[in-house]
């Protein structure tokens, strides 16, 4: 176990992964940032805190205390995007989601980016793939459920208002049809909004092991942040990141989502 890396294992044939709640950034690499508060805005804050139920399910998680800006442990690792055409971050972000610089002079190079990559970015994934053998040499099925959540609003990466619910499965490549139905189902009858495959169809992680072939079953849930905080209508210094709401609206759904994730994979079993 590692001071940034945290593992807790179960013995459900689940996986809940947080690649984006970390805020910890290395003082060296913070000197170079133009705002420490910049480089932590776009973290998916509260996310694990709101996932907390899960581990009382048996669910293993996996989350890293590192900052997205450090490495995206959700980005291809060969720098190739994820959405062709569309604004998005890389494996080293240089920019927000608002497009504002991160650096205030030089950039990390090829050489910065790859030893960022050794220090953060393959071990967190070498944990994710021994998590996954070893729960998938016990089960016939498992589901890795990659959560996220992002402000409602973010003009620069998408149009309007973000569903509530946003479930990326890669247009269905990467799990069963029935997983990927069942929760849908779960969203569309929450009285929320939701949105399959859309904006966010599954970053690198649901893509790179979503394998429901060999019965391994990856899903991303990317969650509006309103629907478990207050968002302000502009982020600044003083009203960002806002607190975790007391009773979030998406709580009873997530619960039911992830039910449905152990149901699915227990029926397989």
């Amino acid at each position: 176990m590692s001071d940034w890396l945290d593992i807790d294992r179960g013995d459900a044939p689940l996986i809940v992964c947080f690649p984006h709640g970390g805020t910890a950034i290395p003082e060296a690499i913070e000197a170079g940032l133009s705002s420490p508060w910049l480089a932590r805005k776009d973290a998916d804050w509260h996310i694990a805190q709101l996932y907390a139920f899960v581990r009382d399910m048996g669910a293993t998680t996996i989350r890293t205390a590192m900052s997205r800006t450090v490495i995206d442990c959700n980005r291809d690792p060969s720098g190739l995007s994820l959405y062709p055409g569309q604004a998005t971050t890389g494996l080293c972000p240089t920019e927000t989601f608002d497009g504002e610089p991160l650096y205030s002079a030089t950039r990390p190079d090829e050489a910065e980016i790859a030893r960022r990559r050794a220090n953060w970015f393959d071990p967190y994934h070498a944990a994710l793939r021994d998590e996954i053998y070893r729960l998938r040499t016990r089960h016939d099925d498992i589901v890795v459920y990659d959560a996220h959540s992002i402000r409602s609003r973010v003009p620069r990466l998408f149009e309007g208002e973000l569903p509530q619910f946003n479930v990326g499965t890669n247009g269905g490549a990467t799990c069963s049809p029935a997983l990927r139905e069942a929760v849908a189902s779960i969203c569309a009858a929450s009285g929320h909004s939701h949105v399959v495959d859309g904006r966010f169809r599954g970053g690198w992680t649901t893509r790179h092991y979503g394998a429901p072939d060999i019965g391994i079953h990856a899903i991303q849930m990317e969650l509006a942040m309103r629907g478990y905080l207050t968002e302000p209508e502009a982020p600044s210094p003083d009203n960002w990141p806002a607190p975790l709401g007391t009773q979030p609206a998406v709580l009873p759904v997530l619960h039911r989502i992830i039910e449905a994730c152990l149901d699915f994979a227990k029926g397989r079993s």
